[in-house]
């Protein structure tokens, strides 16, 4: 068999499976894929968990009162230090755990309250971005393995054709075949998928980032400010 009458074979095999001689389910269709779709199946499983875990991680640390600031303020300027303190320790986010270390060091230099609040801003960070480096190497990943299993089946192939000799069959090479498209789908789906997950949560973190640090300089500013006489 030459190479355009495989061809016209392949094509008529194609017209007769999608006008609905023969029929397969999207699990079979995956297990056509090989043992390539189990580490890109354990990916996208690792992908929506670290999601989701993240998504809601991050909402959870951007929510604070609108007033919580106000109230700080009212305390420190009226030298309710404690009440201020008491204050932070009944929210459990990252912005009232960096004013909290700053109360903490109220009466030493400024640059001490300053460096103290940046250290625990950085901590905070590091929780909030915990996962992503795994996310990323998901979106990078996938695709990857997905490719692998391509060469893997057209090797399959090849191998196949190689051994039928003169009597190449198309549904002798269809196991190749089938391995090496599904698994550069599958790979490429999870890895899009990935990838796009990862942006909007770097996005939310940022934005929590940015709101830290206008909390920060504000409470900054605040004992910066000039006593009241």
């Amino acid at each position: 068999m030459n190479l355009l009458t495989f061809l016209q074979v392949a094509v008529a095999d194609s017209t007769a499976v999608a006008g609905g001689s023969m029929k397969i389910s999207f699990f079979e269709l995956a297990m056509k894929g090989g043992w390539v779709m189990l580490p890109i199946v354990i990916l996208s499983v690792v992908a929506v968990y670290i999601f989701f875990e993240r998504y809601f991680a991050v909402n959870k640390a951007s929510q604070i009162d609108t007033n919580f600031m106000n109230r700080i303020k009212d305390y420190i300027h009226d030298g309710k230090v404690e009440n201020a303190l008491t204050l932070c320790q009944s929210y459990n986010n990252p912005t009232a755990r960096m004013i909290e270390k700053g109360i903490q060091r109220i009466g030493r230099p400024l640059a001490d309250i300053n460096g103290a609040i940046e250290n625990t801003g950085m901590q905070e960070i590091y929780k909030l971005e915990k996962g992503l480096p795994t996310l990323a190497t998901v979106a990078g990943g996938a695709p990857m393995i997905g490719f692998l299993g391509t060469v893997m089946g057209m090797i399959r192939a090849f191998v196949d054709m190689a051994s039928a000799g003169n009597n190449i069959d198309v549904s002798l090479l269809s196991r190749g075949i089938y391995t090496a498209l599904i698994t550069t789908v599958a790979g490429l789906i999870v890895g899009i998928v990935a990838y796009f997950a990862y942006n909007i949560l770097v996005a939310r973190v940022e934005k929590v980032v940015n709101k830290l640090e206008a909390n920060t300089t504000e409470f900054l500013d605040l004992l910066n400010e000039p006593v009241s006489k």
